[in-house]
């Protein structure tokens, strides 16, 4: 242990945060690059093959319980290709019954009850105010087709169900809203009269109530089932602190996060049946989940198919529901669809008994900091209006909560500071002798009652809170397209400066990797005044290194969320300060300003 203990720390901790980046961020960026380029190519097949009709009607395979084998094409694609048919086009080709609620618009497909047209009323884009605001669910007969279905599994005895091709008729001629629920209603030709009511919250949760009587004169069985169906493979961000694909909650397996290449080769995955839960399709700040009703267990399922369209699809089918003559039963379906405010996601947790809804959201494995690091910067949020000072507040309450242990640290390594001439003397004494060094060094540490592993304490420190923060900005809706001040549009996107075209004064653009913004710069020189206020190693590699790694962190940290790098700047700041106020209290030399004039002095030649 000697005096350039805290340099090789910090050189260990830029040697894992390198590692980690080129491995959980640059490595999958890669590889998402190179699966994009594949799937595009596939598409442009898949298109071909379309335009020159090989597909058209509708087959039922991939409905729960109508194969385990080999699966064919669903009953969602309209004959003929999804890359010929407009948006527009599409939900014209079917009667429909308007969506109007404060934050959602569309409409429901008669053709099967489908929830196929949803908007999002309150997300855009871009941070463009006139950007066109967000299309969660489209119709199955486009390219990127996304849908959500609930159904019926019958026998010969119950005649046809409601399924994909089933034609609701509408009671009455109003729209879907939070106060006016709709009913559709269908009676087959064995006497069994289905009356489905939905209703819509404010939010994003529709409750689906089938009411199924049976007038046929004997008893029957019959199946509920239920399945998200996505087409086509969509584009992910390919990061691995982020889940996007196939989720649910269900029986002992408890979260099931499945990704979409997974799927992609096992075809299905068939957990054990459930009594509870939800499952569904998941993207970074949207989700479309269904929670089937609890008086019937229900076999959840995930499953690829390749067969004429890409798509996948997460789906359930409840156990047998007996009617008996002239009986009624009712089951009720939840299905949400929209954005994933973490507020609303907890309150549908808890008012709708939904086991640990709060998943949809992917908190990590840490999510006992990742979570509660959300809930400090939302509520400095409510209390400042400005996310950016939140996160601020939050660095300086992330501060006052560890300062003792900081406080002990800074002493530590003051004090260190203070006995660096007799650790010289020490060194030149026994500079033959490694042993003996490190046995009278060791002495000198208990004699002056100093801790040489304090130091190590505030950087470890800042690593959890680190990611922590790293994963609220990143997957979090509330922090999307939110601003700071000034040129700061969206606090969870890179600063989109660069120092390479003065910051926009000249016309042009510049790649991405020299996007070097105001915020990375003002993040490095913070960091390496930090690093100044330590002495300077004696090795002349360990001193080149000690004056690059302020650079290397700036041009990595510029790819990095605006708000993280805000963080980080902010967070060196307060260090420097914290550690020069301790420093001079316990009388140790500050040797930020003779670091910092040194680097101007001429060196002396070997000569001189």
């Amino acid at each position: 242990m000697e005096n350039n203990r805290n340099f090789f720390i910090t050189i260990a901790l830029s040697v894992v945060i390198l590692t980690l980046w080129q491995v959980f961020y640059m490595n999958p960026r890669i590889e998402t690059q190179r699966e994009t380029a594949r799937i595009e190519a596939e598409r442009t097949q898949e298109t071909q093959a379309q335009q020159q009709g090989t597909q058209s009607g509708d087959a039922h395979g991939d409905l729960p319980g109508a194969s385990t084998t080999t699966p064919t094409v669903p009953g969602s694609s309209a004959g003929g290709g999804g890359a010929l048919v407009t948006r527009d086009a599409a939900i014209a080709a079917s009667g429909r019954i308007p969506i109007d609620t404060p934050r959602l618009g569309g409409s429901i497909n008669l053709t099967g009850a489908r929830l196929d047209d949803l908007r999002l009323k309150d997300y855009r884009t871009t941070v463009d105010p006139d950007s066109p605001i967000i299309d969660l669910l489209n119709p199955s007969a486009l390219q990127d087709g996304y849908y959500t279905e609930i159904g019926f599994v019958g026998s010969e005895a119950t005649g046809s169900v409601p399924g994909p091709d089933t034609v609701w008729t509408v009671e009455g001629d109003a729209a879907l809203t939070p106060a006016t629920p709709v009913t559709l209603v269908y009676t087959n030709d064995r006497g069994l009269t289905f009356r489905r009511t939905i209703a819509v919250d404010n939010d994003y949760m529709f409750t689906v109530s089938d009411a199924v009587t049976n007038e046929s004169g004997e008893a029957v069985n019959l199946s509920n089932y239920g399945r998200v169906t996505r087409i086509g493979t969509p584009h992910v961000q390919g990061i691995y602190v982020l889940h996007e694909g196939l989720i649910g909650v269900t029986g002992e397996e408890g979260l099931q996060e499945i990704k979409y290449s997974t799927l992609q080769e096992e075809k299905q995955i068939t957990p054990g049946k459930s009594a509870d839960g939800w499952l569904g399709i998941t993207d970074k700040y949207w989700a479309v989940a269904m929670v089937p009703s609890g008086r019937q267990e229900f076999q959840p399922r995930y499953a690829y198919f390749s067969d004429g369209r890409e798509r996948y699809q997460a789906d359930y089918l409840t156990n047998p529901i007996a009617i008996a003559p002239g009986e009624t039963q009712t089951v009720e379906t939840l299905v949400f669809a929209g954005a994933k405010e973490t507020a609303k996601i907890d309150a549908y947790e808890e008012s709708r008994g939904i086991r640990q809804f709060d998943l949809l959201i992917d908190w990590g494995w840490f999510y006992f900091i990742t979570k509660p690091m959300f809930y400090l910067i939302d509520w400095l949020f409510r209390f400042l209006g400005n996310f950016g000072l939140a996160i601020l507040a939050t660095t300086v309450v992330v501060k006052a909560v560890f300062f003792p242990l900081a406080n002990k640290s800074y002493k530590s390594m003051a004090n260190m500071k203070k006995v660096q001439p007799k650790l010289l003397e020490i060194r030149e004494k026994y500079a033959d002798d490694k042993m003996k060094q490190q046995q009278a060094m060791m002495e000198l540490y208990k004699t002056e009652k100093i801790n040489p592993l304090a130091g190590c304490w505030p950087i470890l420190i800042q690593i959890p809170v680190f990611f922590a923060l790293y994963k609220v900005l990143y997957v979090t809706i509330e922090m999307r397209h939110a601003p700071f001040f000034g040129w700061i549009r969206d606090l969870s996107a890179p600063d989109p400066t660069s120092l390479f075209n003065l910051f926009g004064l000249l016309p042009y653009d510049v790649p991405s990797f020299l996007l070097i913004g105001v915020w990375p710069l003002i993040m490095g020189v913070t960091m390496f005044l930090q690093m100044r206020m330590n002495p300077t190693p004696p090795d002349p590699t360990q001193a080149m290194i000690f004056n690059w790694m302020p650079v290397i962190f700036t041009f990595m940290l510029a790819t990095f969320p605006a708000g993280l790098v805000i963080y980080w700047a902010w967070n060196n700041f307060l260090s420097i300060v914290q550690q020069g106020v301790i420093m001079k209290r316990q009388g140790a030399k500050i040797e930020l300003w003779d670091n910092l004039v040194g680097l101007f002095k001429k060196k002396p030649t070997p000569a001189e």
